[in-house]
């Protein structure tokens, strides 16, 4: 590792961290020239499989646009930003865990459909109906039916939980 402040090659690790859950290594080195100090961080560097759409063609993965459809679906629902971020990193670990260079948008897909439902189930709703594409409401209530069946909850309990306290309150 090349100073940063005389450019020379010549540094020494003088203390070595585990950080961000393990994934990353924060490095404090000293430069022997110079004597300055600096921190480096070393992270695996691992390739994400190319994504094959519905059409056939091919983009390589997109974690900006995974982000997008998980904050999309759980928008105003009571998610925290550290549970989407893990989900985020589950997805894509069980993607790279697959080990393929490629593979179709509907693997991504699932893998999304699971991490939601999860999380809540009202964003997996709201994911499913855009990404199965539901043409009506009978779609709606066949996967609130199937998803009631997984989680044993009653759909008119679930429907009576979700409605405000009182005449007129807002959820937002």
């Amino acid at each position: 590792m090349h100073c940063p402040f005389c450019a020379a090659d010549d540094t020494k690790v003088i203390d070595s961290r585990l950080v961000a859950e393990g994934d990353a290594v924060r490095r404090r080195r000293e430069c022997q020239a110079c004597g300055e100090r600096f921190t480096t961080f070393e992270t695996a560097e691992l390739v994400m499989p190319r994504v094959i759409k519905r059409d056939g063609s091919r983009e390589p993965f997109d974690e900006d646009k995974l982000k997008f459809g998980l904050v999309k679906a759980l928008e105003k629902r009571p998610v925290s930003v550290d549970q989407i971020e893990s989900a985020l990193n589950h997805i894509k670990h069980s993607i790279r865990a697959t080990g393929e260079r490629e593979l179709p948008s509907m693997v991504v897909g699932e893998a999304v459909m699971d991490a939601l439902r999860s999380l809540d189930p009202v964003a997996y709703v709201r994911f499913a109906s855009v990404y199965r594409d539901f043409q009506d409401v009978a779609e709606f209530a066949e996967e609130i039916r199937r998803l009631s069946k997984e989680t044993n909850i009653d759909p008119a309990d679930q429907a009576q939980a979700d409605l405000p306290f009182s005449p007129g309150e807002d959820n937002n």
